[in-house]
């Protein structure tokens, strides 16, 4: 990365771009949450595909921040990463949900399916899943 803090825009294209990123909600009183995910660009916001009934779910539907930072599977993150700070929203409409799904099967491929099929035969069936669409606001840069 060159000494340029990126845009927002370049930063979201990025975390779209990247295979796992760690998102961070905050609990009730007030300290962060970060979980490794799966996202993909949809227009101008990021999306992820999760259970409705996931913690981080039920976090942001009372704190709309969030921080999305590239990280590695296990969601560990560089310490000089850039953050991308936003808001989230939890969409619930079937066409969405499925939409969503599309774009993270696109994205994922053989992973996906493997992993959703897990899941799946571990959770004794489809659990219901929920679309948190976040809209990227501002980075916010690391220094060394």
């Amino acid at each position: 990365m060159s000494d340029q803090s990126p845009t927002t825009d370049e930063l979201a294209r990025r975390v779209g771009e990247a295979k796992f990123v760690s998102l961070v909600t905050y609990k009730r009183d007030g300290s962060a949450v970060g979980a490794p995910m799966w996202v993909a660009q949809d227009g101008p916001d990021l999306v992820a595909w999760t259970p409705t009934e996931a913690w981080k779910v039920k976090r942001v539907r009372r704190d709309p921040r969030v921080v999305l930072i590239r990280s590695g599977r296990a969601g560990k993150v560089d310490p000089v990463e850039p953050s991308l700070l936003g808001t989230a929203v939890v969409e619930d409409a079937p066409e969405t949900v499925a939409r969503v799904e599309q774009l993270m099967r696109r994205k994922y491929g053989l992973e996906f399916i493997l992993i959703t099929t897990i899941e799946a035969v571990v959770a004794r069936g489809r659990k219901p899943r929920v679309v948190l669409r976040m809209s990227p606001q501002q980075v916010e840069s690391k220094g060394v």
